[in-house]
Protein backbone atom coordinates (compact mmCIF):
# COMPACT_ATOMS: atom_id res chain seq x y z
CA UNK A 1 0.00 0.00 0.00
CA UNK A 2 1.26 3.48 -0.90
CA UNK A 3 1.00 6.40 1.50
CA UNK A 4 -1.55 8.05 -0.83
CA UNK A 5 -4.00 5.19 -0.24
CA UNK A 6 -4.08 5.59 3.55
CA UNK A 7 -6.06 8.03 5.72
CA UNK A 8 -6.64 8.21 9.48
CA UNK A 9 -10.10 9.23 10.66
CA UNK A 10 -11.08 10.28 14.19
CA UNK A 11 -14.50 9.61 15.78
CA UNK A 12 -16.71 12.06 17.63
CA UNK A 13 -19.10 11.81 20.55
CA UNK A 14 -20.94 8.54 20.97
CA UNK A 15 -17.89 6.28 20.69
CA UNK A 16 -17.02 6.46 24.40
CA UNK A 17 -17.64 3.56 26.79
CA UNK A 18 -16.35 2.52 30.19
CA UNK A 19 -13.38 0.14 29.88
CA UNK A 20 -12.31 1.26 26.42
CA UNK A 21 -8.64 0.82 25.51
CA UNK A 22 -8.07 -1.24 28.68
CA UNK A 23 -6.72 -4.20 26.71
CA UNK A 24 -4.28 -2.00 24.82
CA UNK A 25 -3.08 -0.30 27.99
CA UNK A 26 -2.15 -3.65 29.51
CA UNK A 27 0.19 -4.27 26.58
CA UNK A 28 1.35 -0.76 25.68
CA UNK A 29 2.33 1.72 28.45
CA UNK A 30 1.99 4.68 26.06
CA UNK A 31 -1.79 4.55 26.47
CA UNK A 32 -1.85 5.28 30.21
CA UNK A 33 1.05 7.73 29.82
CA UNK A 34 -1.04 9.77 27.37
CA UNK A 35 -4.02 9.77 29.73
CA UNK A 36 -1.74 10.87 32.58
CA UNK A 37 -0.71 13.92 30.55
CA UNK A 38 -4.35 14.78 29.88
CA UNK A 39 -5.24 14.31 33.55
CA UNK A 40 -2.77 17.06 34.46
CA UNK A 41 -4.72 19.41 32.19
CA UNK A 42 -8.27 18.60 33.34
CA UNK A 43 -7.43 18.14 37.03
CA UNK A 44 -8.82 14.65 37.60
CA UNK A 45 -7.73 11.05 36.92
CA UNK A 46 -9.09 10.61 33.42
CA UNK A 47 -7.88 7.03 33.06
CA UNK A 48 -9.62 5.97 36.26
CA UNK A 49 -12.82 7.57 35.00
CA UNK A 50 -12.57 5.74 31.69
CA UNK A 51 -11.87 2.38 33.31
CA UNK A 52 -13.83 2.55 36.58
CA UNK A 53 -16.29 5.43 36.27
CA UNK A 54 -20.00 5.54 35.50
CA UNK A 55 -21.16 5.66 31.90
CA UNK A 56 -23.44 8.59 32.73
CA UNK A 57 -20.45 10.66 33.84
CA UNK A 58 -18.45 9.63 30.80
CA UNK A 59 -21.34 10.76 28.59
CA UNK A 60 -21.32 14.32 29.93
CA UNK A 61 -20.25 16.45 26.97
CA UNK A 62 -17.61 18.35 28.94
CA UNK A 63 -16.07 14.98 29.93
CA UNK A 64 -16.64 13.07 26.70
CA UNK A 65 -14.76 15.48 24.48
CA UNK A 66 -11.35 15.46 26.23
CA UNK A 67 -11.66 11.71 26.87
CA UNK A 68 -12.18 10.95 23.18
CA UNK A 69 -9.45 13.31 22.02
CA UNK A 70 -7.03 11.70 24.48
CA UNK A 71 -8.04 8.22 23.33
CA UNK A 72 -7.32 9.15 19.72
CA UNK A 73 -3.96 10.72 20.55
CA UNK A 74 -2.98 7.62 22.56
CA UNK A 75 -3.76 5.37 19.58
CA UNK A 76 -1.94 7.67 17.17
CA UNK A 77 1.15 7.74 19.38
CA UNK A 78 1.04 3.98 19.68
CA UNK A 79 0.80 3.66 15.92
CA UNK A 80 3.73 6.01 15.35
CA UNK A 81 5.83 4.10 17.91
CA UNK A 82 5.36 0.82 16.06
CA UNK A 83 4.97 1.69 12.38
CA UNK A 84 6.58 3.90 9.77
CA UNK A 85 3.29 4.02 7.81
CA UNK A 86 1.84 7.53 7.72
CA UNK A 87 -1.45 8.66 6.22
CA UNK A 88 -1.82 11.00 3.27
CA UNK A 89 -4.85 12.59 4.94
CA UNK A 90 -6.61 12.93 8.26
CA UNK A 91 -10.22 13.84 9.00
CA UNK A 92 -12.39 13.81 12.09
CA UNK A 93 -16.12 13.70 12.65
CA UNK A 94 -17.17 16.78 14.66
CA UNK A 95 -15.07 16.58 17.85
CA UNK A 96 -12.77 14.24 15.92
CA UNK A 97 -11.59 17.15 13.80
CA UNK A 98 -9.81 18.51 16.88
CA UNK A 99 -8.21 15.10 17.44
CA UNK A 100 -7.06 15.09 13.82
CA UNK A 101 -5.49 18.53 14.16
CA UNK A 102 -3.62 17.50 17.32
CA UNK A 103 -2.32 14.32 15.68
CA UNK A 104 -1.39 16.29 12.55
CA UNK A 105 0.76 18.59 14.67
CA UNK A 106 -1.37 21.71 14.22
CA UNK A 107 -2.41 21.98 17.88
CA UNK A 108 -0.40 21.02 20.98
CA UNK A 109 -1.89 18.05 22.86
CA UNK A 110 -2.35 19.87 26.19
CA UNK A 111 -3.93 22.84 24.40
CA UNK A 112 -6.22 20.45 22.54
CA UNK A 113 -7.42 18.75 25.72
CA UNK A 114 -8.23 22.07 27.38
CA UNK A 115 -9.81 23.42 24.19
CA UNK A 116 -12.29 20.57 23.77
CA UNK A 117 -13.09 20.53 27.50
CA UNK A 118 -14.13 24.16 27.14
CA UNK A 119 -15.90 23.43 23.86
CA UNK A 120 -17.98 20.76 25.57
CA UNK A 121 -18.92 23.14 28.35
CA UNK A 122 -19.88 25.88 25.89
CA UNK A 123 -22.00 23.50 23.83
CA UNK A 124 -23.79 22.14 26.88
CA UNK A 125 -24.64 25.59 28.22
CA UNK A 126 -25.72 27.11 24.88
CA UNK A 127 -29.18 25.51 25.04
CA UNK A 128 -30.94 24.48 28.29
CA UNK A 129 -31.29 20.72 28.79
CA UNK A 130 -34.56 19.49 27.32
CA UNK A 131 -34.97 22.35 24.85
CA UNK A 132 -32.84 20.81 22.10
CA UNK A 133 -32.77 17.39 20.46
CA UNK A 134 -31.23 15.32 17.67
CA UNK A 135 -32.56 12.39 15.64
CA UNK A 136 -31.11 10.02 13.06
CA UNK A 137 -33.14 9.71 9.85
CA UNK A 138 -32.61 6.38 8.13
CA UNK A 139 -33.54 5.52 4.56
CA UNK A 140 -34.48 8.90 3.08
CA UNK A 141 -32.54 11.04 0.60
CA UNK A 142 -30.94 14.31 1.66
CA UNK A 143 -33.28 16.57 -0.30
CA UNK A 144 -36.40 15.03 1.21
CA UNK A 145 -34.94 15.43 4.71
CA UNK A 146 -34.12 19.05 3.99
CA UNK A 147 -37.68 19.67 2.80
CA UNK A 148 -39.13 18.05 5.93
CA UNK A 149 -36.92 20.20 8.16
CA UNK A 150 -37.85 23.37 6.28
CA UNK A 151 -41.54 22.54 6.59
CA UNK A 152 -41.26 21.76 10.32
CA UNK A 153 -39.29 24.96 10.95
CA UNK A 154 -41.90 27.02 9.11
CA UNK A 155 -44.74 25.41 11.05
CA UNK A 156 -43.10 25.71 14.47
CA UNK A 157 -41.17 28.92 14.03
CA UNK A 158 -38.10 27.35 15.59
CA UNK A 159 -34.87 25.78 14.37
CA UNK A 160 -34.53 22.28 12.89
CA UNK A 161 -32.03 21.29 10.21
CA UNK A 162 -29.97 18.44 8.80
CA UNK A 163 -26.65 18.59 10.62
CA UNK A 164 -24.68 15.36 10.06
CA UNK A 165 -24.46 13.96 6.54
CA UNK A 166 -22.97 10.66 7.70
CA UNK A 167 -23.70 8.37 4.77
CA UNK A 168 -26.25 8.00 1.97
CA UNK A 169 -29.54 7.30 3.73
CA UNK A 170 -28.15 8.17 7.16
CA UNK A 171 -28.55 11.81 8.15
CA UNK A 172 -28.90 13.40 11.60
CA UNK A 173 -31.25 16.32 12.18
CA UNK A 174 -31.18 18.68 15.16
CA UNK A 175 -32.89 21.71 16.62
CA UNK A 176 -35.58 22.67 19.09
CA UNK A 177 -37.12 19.54 20.63
CA UNK A 178 -40.64 20.02 19.30
CA UNK A 179 -39.38 20.90 15.82
CA UNK A 180 -37.17 17.80 15.68
CA UNK A 181 -40.16 15.67 16.64
CA UNK A 182 -42.26 17.32 13.94
CA UNK A 183 -39.55 16.97 11.29
CA UNK A 184 -39.05 13.31 12.25
CA UNK A 185 -42.76 12.64 11.72
CA UNK A 186 -42.65 14.39 8.33
CA UNK A 187 -39.60 12.34 7.32
CA UNK A 188 -41.44 9.12 8.16
CA UNK A 189 -44.43 10.31 6.14
CA UNK A 190 -42.03 10.96 3.23
CA UNK A 191 -40.74 7.38 3.36
CA UNK A 192 -37.96 7.25 5.94
CA UNK A 193 -37.47 3.75 7.35
CA UNK A 194 -36.75 5.08 10.83
CA UNK A 195 -36.44 8.33 12.77
CA UNK A 196 -34.45 7.58 15.91
CA UNK A 197 -34.12 10.11 18.74
CA UNK A 198 -30.48 10.31 19.88
CA UNK A 199 -29.44 10.31 23.56
CA UNK A 200 -27.88 13.78 23.52
CA UNK A 201 -28.68 16.85 25.56
CA UNK A 202 -28.11 19.62 23.02
CA UNK A 203 -28.80 20.33 19.32
CA UNK A 204 -25.21 20.18 18.06
CA UNK A 205 -24.20 21.77 14.74
CA UNK A 206 -27.25 24.02 14.47
CA UNK A 207 -27.53 27.81 14.59
CA UNK A 208 -28.59 27.37 18.24
CA UNK A 209 -24.91 26.65 18.96
CA UNK A 210 -23.82 30.12 17.79
CA UNK A 211 -23.27 31.34 21.40
CA UNK A 212 -20.93 28.38 21.96
CA UNK A 213 -19.07 29.33 18.78
CA UNK A 214 -18.60 32.89 20.02
CA UNK A 215 -17.13 31.61 23.30
CA UNK A 216 -14.91 29.11 21.49
CA UNK A 217 -13.63 31.89 19.25
CA UNK A 218 -12.37 33.80 22.28
CA UNK A 219 -10.49 30.75 23.57
CA UNK A 220 -9.00 30.00 20.14
CA UNK A 221 -7.38 33.44 19.98
CA UNK A 222 -5.05 32.30 22.76
CA UNK A 223 -4.19 28.93 21.19
CA UNK A 224 -1.14 28.48 18.95
CA UNK A 225 -2.10 26.76 15.70
CA UNK A 226 0.35 25.66 13.01
CA UNK A 227 -0.08 24.36 9.49
CA UNK A 228 -0.87 20.62 9.84
CA UNK A 229 1.97 18.24 9.04
CA UNK A 230 -0.62 15.95 7.44
CA UNK A 231 -3.48 17.54 5.48
CA UNK A 232 -6.73 17.58 7.49
CA UNK A 233 -10.07 17.61 5.65
CA UNK A 234 -12.45 19.95 7.48
CA UNK A 235 -16.11 19.23 8.25
CA UNK A 236 -17.46 22.61 7.15
CA UNK A 237 -16.37 22.55 3.50
CA UNK A 238 -14.64 19.16 2.99
CA UNK A 239 -11.37 20.82 1.98
CA UNK A 240 -7.90 21.07 3.52
CA UNK A 241 -6.36 24.26 4.93
CA UNK A 242 -2.84 25.38 5.79
CA UNK A 243 -3.51 28.90 7.09
CA UNK A 244 -3.74 28.83 10.91
CA UNK A 245 -6.22 31.72 11.03
CA UNK A 246 -8.52 30.00 8.56
CA UNK A 247 -8.31 26.82 10.66
CA UNK A 248 -9.40 28.83 13.72
CA UNK A 249 -12.36 30.21 11.76
CA UNK A 250 -13.40 26.75 10.60
CA UNK A 251 -13.27 25.33 14.14
CA UNK A 252 -15.66 28.07 15.23
CA UNK A 253 -17.96 27.62 12.21
CA UNK A 254 -18.00 23.87 12.71
CA UNK A 255 -19.77 24.14 16.07
CA UNK A 256 -22.91 25.56 14.40
CA UNK A 257 -22.54 24.15 10.86
CA UNK A 258 -23.38 20.73 9.37
CA UNK A 259 -20.79 17.93 9.42
CA UNK A 260 -20.31 17.05 5.73
CA UNK A 261 -18.78 13.65 6.39
CA UNK A 262 -19.74 12.06 3.07
CA UNK A 263 -18.04 14.95 1.25
CA UNK A 264 -14.96 14.63 3.49
CA UNK A 265 -14.60 10.97 2.61
CA UNK A 266 -15.17 11.66 -1.09
CA UNK A 267 -12.43 14.33 -1.01
CA UNK A 268 -9.96 11.73 0.24
CA UNK A 269 -11.18 9.09 -2.21
CA UNK A 270 -10.64 11.39 -5.18
CA UNK A 271 -7.04 11.83 -3.97
CA UNK A 272 -6.54 8.05 -4.02
CA UNK A 273 -7.39 6.99 -0.46
CA UNK A 274 -8.91 3.51 -0.21
CA UNK A 275 -8.21 2.58 3.44
CA UNK A 276 -9.50 4.51 6.46
CA UNK A 277 -7.95 3.70 9.84
CA UNK A 278 -10.35 4.65 12.66
CA UNK A 279 -8.04 6.21 15.24
CA UNK A 280 -10.28 6.12 18.30
CA UNK A 281 -12.58 3.78 20.20
CA UNK A 282 -15.32 1.91 18.38
CA UNK A 283 -16.11 1.35 14.72
CA UNK A 284 -18.66 4.06 13.84
CA UNK A 285 -16.61 5.65 11.06
CA UNK A 286 -15.53 2.29 9.66
CA UNK A 287 -19.19 1.35 9.38
CA UNK A 288 -20.04 4.63 7.68
CA UNK A 289 -17.20 4.11 5.20
CA UNK A 290 -18.86 0.96 3.89
CA UNK A 291 -22.19 2.79 3.59
CA UNK A 292 -20.51 5.59 1.64
CA UNK A 293 -18.63 3.24 -0.71
CA UNK A 294 -18.40 -0.52 -0.32
CA UNK A 295 -14.95 -0.49 -1.94
CA UNK A 296 -13.51 1.46 1.01
CA UNK A 297 -11.54 -0.52 3.58
CA UNK A 298 -12.33 0.50 7.16
CA UNK A 299 -9.80 -0.58 9.81
CA UNK A 300 -10.14 -0.29 13.60
CA UNK A 301 -7.21 -0.31 16.06
CA UNK A 302 -8.83 0.03 19.49
CA UNK A 303 -7.67 -3.26 21.00
CA UNK A 304 -4.41 -5.24 20.94
CA UNK A 305 -5.46 -7.79 18.31
CA UNK A 306 -6.81 -5.14 15.94
CA UNK A 307 -3.77 -2.91 16.42
CA UNK A 308 -1.36 -5.79 15.82
CA UNK A 309 -3.22 -6.87 12.68
CA UNK A 310 -3.32 -3.33 11.30
CA UNK A 311 0.38 -2.77 12.01
CA UNK A 312 1.13 -5.95 10.08
CA UNK A 313 -1.21 -5.30 7.16
CA UNK A 314 -0.70 -1.60 6.55
CA UNK A 315 3.06 -1.16 6.38
CA UNK A 316 3.80 1.32 3.61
Amino acid sequence: MSKAELAFVFPGQGSQKVGMLGDLARNFPAVEETFAEASEVVGYDMWNLVQQGEQEQLNLTETTQPVLLTSSVALWRLWCDHSDARPAYMAGHSLGEFSALVCAGAIDFADGVDLVRRRGSFMQSAVPVGEGAMAAIIGLDDDAIGEACAQAAALSGSVVAAVNFNAPGQVVIAGATSSVEQASALCKEAGAKRALPLPVSAPFHTSLMKPAGDELQEVLTGIDISAPGTPVVHNVHAETETDPQRIRELLVEQIYSPVRWVSCVHHMQVAGVCTLVECGPGAVLSGLAKRIDRSLNGVTIDDSDKMTAALSDLNV
